[in-house]
């Protein structure tokens, strides 16, 4: 991997039929196309699992630690998160560790940040370092029009730059410091 460029693993954490998850990932991976610094993976729980459990679990660990950083794309469900996704995360274990995770969310009134707020406590508890700023969409199905782009993509863009720049300087950072000094159990 360049210096200057990051491997991002952007995980779509919503496997249920008829889920909104692809509108939000293509919306995403296109904020990310717009930069030079990243090489990115796209781990969509819904073609790689049954209902979390990956069906290649060494090729899906292979490709969570390869990965410099992780954007986890995740629906609120009931005031949590898909219990898809907690099987796949606690199929890996120190893949995760000393690496930078961030959100995006969508769901209805609060836009799936208690979700992401649950996921914060999990990523801690497996060493990772989840970064401050979340890109959510309360209500997402009505924030998107019939092309799969925002109404209103301003203030949504600048919160996906805020959070691809903090994971970037993460990225990079505990990247060399892993180098330098490996991360031990």
């Amino acid at each position: 991997m360049s210096e200057s460029k990051f491997q991002l693993a952007v995980i779509v954490g919503s496997v249920r039929e008829g889920r909104f998850a692809p509108v939000i990932a293509n919306w995403f991976l296109g904020q990310v196309e717009r930069r030079g610094d990243i090489v990115v993976d796209v781990i969509d729980l819904a073609d790689v699992t049954d209902h979390g459990m990956p069906r290649d679990v060494d090729g899906f660990t292979e490709r969570i630690g390869a990965a410099d950083a992780y954007v986890v794309i995740v629906p609120e469900y009931n005031h949590g998160y898909p219990g898809p996704l907690k099987t796949a995360i606690d199929t890996v274990r120190v893949e995760w560790r000393a690496k930078p995770v961030g959100f995006v969310t969508y769901g209805g009134v609060s836009g799936g940040l208690r979700a992401a707020e649950q996921l914060r406590q999990v990523f801690a508890e497996l060493h990772a370092v989840t970064v401050r700023e979340t890109v959510s969409f309360h209500q997402a199905r009505t924030r998107f029009d019939g092309e799969g782009e925002p109404i209103e993509p301003g203030a949504v863009e600048l919160a996906a730059k805020v959070l691809l720049d903090q994971l970037a300087w993460w990225a990079f950072t505990l990247r060399a410091g892993r180098d330098a000094r490996p991360y031990g159990d």
